[in-house]
């Protein structure tokens, strides 16, 4: 028990910078200035929702937003101070979740990835996609994207 607790923690400690051919890289940052990181992400993303804008594009409720974002079908952050968590448009395509993002969360949460660290995966570019993982995901490219989440949360 004691060695794989171990072993997790080195996973989640080990930070590097790109994709590489012979596996994943963790594009986590050790950064732990909320401000920083919080203002990094709000540069990422571009446009918002809040919970009742989700709601509406998904044709649901307030409160099945708020169980997609518990149950890592959507994710959602506070993107500025005071804004209360929001979640970013682009997950959201055609009134559904975009096809891939639930199973993507839950990998990254799962390998102990937080929101924040997830959306900045997924909205980060990577020349070898090409693009953002979210863009391969619209596109219906996201098998690889499943891929490398896998490769990066374990």
């Amino acid at each position: 028990m004691t060695v794989t607790y171990v072993t997790h923690v080195v996973k989640m400690c080990t930070v590097v910078a790109a994709w590489h051919s012979e596996g994943v890289d963790d594009t986590r940052s050790q950064d732990t200035d909320v401000d920083t990181r919080r203002d990094h992400l709000a540069g990422l993303v571009g446009e918002w929702l809040d919970w009742s804008q989700a709601g509406a594009l998904l044709h649901v409720s307030v409160s099945k937003v708020r169980q997609l974002i518990r149950e890592h079908q959507l994710a959602a952050v506070v993107p500025t101070p005071g804004a209360g968590q929001q979640v970013p448009a682009e997950l959201i395509q055609d009134g559904l979740v975009v096809k891939g993002v639930p199973g993507v969360l839950t990998v990254l949460h799962d390998g102990g990835y937080d929101d924040a660290e997830a959306l900045t995966w997924l909205f980060t570019p990577d020349q070898t996609l090409p693009g953002r993982p979210i863009d391969a995901l619209r596109e219906n490219r996201g098998a690889e994207v499943k891929r490398r989440a896998q490769a990066m949360a374990f």
